[in-house]
């Protein structure tokens, strides 16, 4: 009989629902069923990849970003006591579904109260250390006690240099029973025709993938090439636009988002770690926008200048002839990443 098993992503931006995809398809190979649980795009997004599978709501944690990007960690703290009743929800709801679903284990991407003592449950970040500014110490160790209630942890990252998530995913010394399982990427390199000088995609929460939108919008006028532009707006209905020299997607599953990327020359993009294991997977030179505010982004963006790998620059400062400092940069090495899932999953056993 096949065992159920909870994956339950966290909603805030696609990253942490896309870098599930890879895990929901290795979980059906390795012949067990799972079930998604997330809410709001992320549960939408895995929805429209996996339509035949179960799918149930999780209550949502009300992230909110502000405007201004520095006004950041005082919107979270005003959020955290929603986050908090959200977590103690989320903890009840799914002590509910292992009986009602005969659930047999749970994988949680940062989810808080994705967790239960009477099943293995594993917790999947890139974030053992949460950049926070000069509060880094507290958020840090904050997480980890979140972190010590699963049975394991699981960072999608290599354990040794070099790595992609630098100091966020490595720490010094720890007692957190933790398992570094290579970086995980739905999407695969093929070699394809260049049909796209420029692949324009944007992600995170509002508002600021919708005032990176509007800014960009005026900048692609001034590109010559072709360029194609996925807005990362999740609808019912995919909506293709051509204007001028630019098309224009709302969305992309992730087979078409993999044949865009295959075909595009360069990739403009904001820092996050998804973002990052999808380009080292697929060889592609890029140039980041960190989301404003964003601690990770801003020290991965950072991270990859400084080792000449990619550049980037502030959203407000952005402009297109920006772009060509791309051909100073190395680009992400190859990596050879081989996760073992029929080892990993043994945990479920």
């Amino acid at each position: 009989m096949k065992k159920t098993i909870l994956i339950a992503p966290l909603n805030w931006g696609l990253g942490h629902a896309t870098r599930c995809i890879p895990i929901i398809e290795a979980l059906l190979e390795n012949n067990y069923n799972p079930i998604i649980a997330s809410d709001g795009k992320a549960l939408l997004v895995l929805k429209k990849e996996f339509p035949e599978l179960i799918s149930l709501e999780l209550p949502s944690y009300q992230i909110e970003y502000p405007k201004n990007g520095k006004n950041l960690k005082w919107k979270l703290f005003q959020n955290g006591l929603k986050t908090i009743r959200a977590v103690q929800q989320e903890k009840k709801i799914i002590a509910k579904w292992i009986k009602d679903y005969r659930i047999s284990g749970i994988i949680s991407d940062n989810r808080l109260g994705a967790y239960n003592s009477e099943v293995p449950s594993i917790y999947i970040t890139h974030q053992l250390k949460v950049m926070s500014g000069n509060t880094t110490w507290i958020s840090s160790k904050i997480h980890q006690q979140f972190i010590k209630k699963y049975t394991e942890c699981w960072v999608p990252d290599f354990k040794t240099e070099p790595t992609l998530s630098g100091k966020l995913g490595h720490l010094a010394k720890t007692s957190l029973k933790i398992k570094y399982i290579d970086p995980l990427s739905r999407l695969y390199k093929k070699d394809m025709p260049i049909k796209y000088d420029l692949m324009i995609i944007l992600s995170g929460p509002e508002p600021q993938r919708g005032l990176l939108e509007a800014k960009l919008k005026k900048e692609v006028l001034k590109y010559e090439g072709q360029i194609v532009f996925i807005k990362g707006v999740i609808e019912e209905n995919q909506i293709k636009k051509q204007e001028k020299n630019v098309t224009l997607y709302n969305f992309m599953t992730s087979k078409e988002l993999e044949e865009t990327f295959n075909s595009s020359e360069l990739i403009l993009c904001r820092s996050g770690y998804t973002t990052i294991m999808d380009l080292a997977q697929l060889q592609k030179k890029a140039f980041f926008i960190p989301t404003p505010g964003q601690f990770e982004q801003e020290y991965l963006a950072q991270k990859m200048q400084v080792e000449n790998l990619i550049p980037f620059s502030k959203q407000d400062d952005f402009k297109m002839e920006h772009l060509q400092k791309i051909i100073r940069f190395e680009g992400l090495p190859k990596i050879n990443s081989a996760n073992n899932w029929k080892m990993l999953f043994q945990v479920f056993q």
